[in-house]
């Protein structure tokens, strides 16, 4: 008995969903476009040019996903603004370093490929690409069956940067009494999300309920990763930053010690900024204690830049005009021997 021939689609792979949504998701990376692109979406490698006003360029990479904030976004349907969460995590990580980030590579995963989810996805990584000034010229949409259950997917990108040599920026010349500013967040960014979810089924909690004025918990837990990049490039062409952070996987007690020389710690004053409402209720129903909360969560600061202390107020001021709201959280002290080497009070 001959067997009905098979194809690709029979085991469970689309090619040509594949296909429209290469062409769905072209316009959204043609609005990303800037100079150094030689070759985006579409060729078996993006090519990009260095720009040529780089004397001595170091390129600066860096990868992530977004965790399990992924489990959340699939039960609400929220694909919207995930992606802008892939792209934040990248440039703002390698933007610490002072480096301008350049493009942008994704890659998605799934089962069976709905288009319709993956091009909102997609189209939320080209918004992040565009709040960061970078070109999304590249990705990889990879339909898989058998390897993720129906309608969830996964998500990693990368991002390269560069930076002149001479002005990397790396935390060495942090010194006792230079000042730290903080950068407020937009909520719990795109970590510790297993320990959120947790506490949202520990608590019972409707994400559909109204919870902070107009927004539901939904809204709060699902708000994208702020893109500091813009901001922060124009406070390092403005006067000198010692040291920066990206406040992620680690909190701010885990985060500001890899930019600290020895000798030195971060002394941070929790009462100098509003918490998000979001961290009181997730410390209340989840029973968190303080150090818990500043090693887990962002606690409304997602950056954190050292500057010396005379140049504090033109720091502000620069950073007002791009609008951001930053303000003074703290100091560097001298550190003892077994100090730890940040805290905060």
């Amino acid at each position: 008995m001959t067997q009905q021939p098979l194809s690709y689609r029979d085991a469970g792979v689309d090619i040509d969903a594949g296909d429209e949504l290469v062409e769905r998701i072209k316009p959204f990376a043609g609005k990303t476009l800037r100079e150094g692109v030689l070759r985006g979406i579409g060729g078996f490698g993006a090519l990009f040019e260095v720009p040529k006003r780089y004397r001595e360029p170091v390129l600066v990479a860096g990868t992530d996903g977004v965790g399990t904030k992924l489990r959340l976004a699939f039960q609400l349907h929220h694909h919207d603004t995930i992606g802008i969460d892939l792209v934040a995590m990248s440039v703002n990580d390698i933007l610490v370093q002072g480096a301008e980030p350049l493009f942008f590579l994704d890659y998605l995963a799934c089962g069976k490929l709905d288009v319709g989810t993956a091009a909102r996805v997609v189209k939320g990584i080209a918004r992040g690409c565009e709040l960061a000034g970078c070109a999304l010229i590249g990705g990889e949409t990879a339909e898989m069956p058998g390897m993720y259950p129906e309608g969830e997917y996964d998500l990693a990108g990368f991002a390269v940067g560069a930076v002149e040599k001479s002005a990397i920026i790396d935390g060495s010349t942090i010194t006792p009494g230079d000042v730290i500013l903080g950068l407020p967040s937009s909520g719990a960014h795109s970590n510790g999300y297993s320990l959120l979810r947790k506490i949202i089924v520990r608590s019972g909690a409707d994400l559909k309920a109204p919870f902070d004025g107009d927004l539901t918990l939904a809204d709060a837990v699902m708000a994208p990763t702020r893109i500091y990049v813009q901001p922060l490039l124009a406070l390092i062409r403005a006067l000198p930053v010692k040291g920066m952070a990206h406040i992620t996987g680690g909190g701010l007690t885990g985060n500001v010690p890899r930019i600290l020389p020895d000798g030195v710690r971060a002394e941070i004053a929790q009462a100098a900024w509003q918490r998000p409402k979001l961290f009181d209720w997730l410390q209340q129903e989840g029973g968190v204690v303080d150090g818990e909360m500043h090693r887990v969560f962002n606690c409304g600061i997602g950056m954190v830049a050292v500057v010396a202390r005379e140049s504090v107020q033109q720091a502000l001021q620069v950073l007002h005009d791009a609008g951001e709201p930053a303000m003074v959280i703290g100091s560097i002290k001298p550190r003892s021997e077994g100090e730890a080497p940040t805290v905060v009070v």
